[in-house]
C-alpha cells in the first residue's frame, strides 16, 4: 500500500523536476517561451550572418531553422498546428556578441501548451504543470470575449438571485408579446 506523498514532498518534487527542465532546456541549442497563444524561440548565431544566410521553413505542421550549408539547429515537427501566415522571423543583433534568428509562431489552438517546439526535440517539459499566466479580457478575441463577459455578468446575476442574460431576453419577449396581445390574460403565466 503506498502512500501519497505530503504536501511538502509534492513541492520537493515540482522543484526538483523544474531544475531538471531548466537544466535540460539550458542544454538546447535556442531558447524558447510560450504563452497560451503563442510560441517564441531565438536561435543564437554568428555576428557576420544576413538574412540570406539563413533557411527558416515555416509550414502549419513542421519548422526547419539554421545557417545555409550547416546542419539545421531545429528540424522537426511541429508538436501541434500553428498559423504559418500570421507567424514570423527575423534575424536581429542579440545582446551577447552574435545575432539571434527570432521567430514568432502563432498556434492554432490558443488552449494547448506544448511540450517542446518541436516533437524530436530532446528535452520537454511537463505541460500538466505549466502555471498559466494571468489574462484580460482584451486579450482575447471579440467571440471569445463576448461569451467570457455573458457568463461574468450571469454568474453575478446569479449570486445576487437576479435573472441571468438568457431570463432576462425570455422576459422581454414575453413583455413585447403582451404589448403586442392586450386582449390576453397573462395574469396565471409562469416562467420556466
Amino acid at each position: 500500500m503506498s502512500t501519497s506523498p505530503t504536501p511538502s514532498e509534492r513541492e520537493a518534487k515540482d522543484k526538483a523536476d523544474r531544475a531538471r527542465e531548466a537544466e535540460e532546456q539550458a542544454k538546447l541549442p535556442y531558447k524558447w517561451r510560450q504563452t497560451i497563444g503563442d510560441v517564441d524561440v531565438d536561435v543564437p548565431v554568428a555576428a557576420n550572418l544576413r538574412g540570406r544566410d539563413i533557411v527558416v521553413e515555416m509550414t502549419k505542421t513542421k519548422l526547419k531553422v539554421g545557417v545555409k550549408g550547416q546542419e539545421p539547429v531545429i528540424d522537426g515537427p511541429l508538436p501541434h498546428p500553428i498559423h504559418p501566415s500570421e507567424s514570423t522571423w527575423t534575424l536581429e543583433t542579440s545582446s551577447s556578441s552574435g545575432k539571434e534568428i527570432s521567430l514568432h509562431l502563432d498556434k492554432s489552438n490558443k488552449m494547448q501548451w506544448w511540450s517542446g517546439v518541436t516533437t524530436n526535440a530532446p528535452y520537454h517539459l511537463d505541460t500538466a504543470k505549466i502555471t498559466p499566466e494571468n489574462s484580460k479580457l482584451g486579450d482575447l478575441d471579440g467571440e471569445t470575449r463576448g461569451m467570457v463577459e455573458k457568463m461574468m455578468y450571469d454568474q453575478r446575476q446569479k449570486e445576487m438571485g437576479k435573472p441571468t442574460s438568457e431570463e432576462e431576453g425570455k422576459m422581454a419577449m414575453l413583455e413585447k408579446f403582451k404589448k403586442q396581445h392586450p386582449e390576453m390574460d397573462f395574469s396565471g403565466a409562469k416562467m420556466s
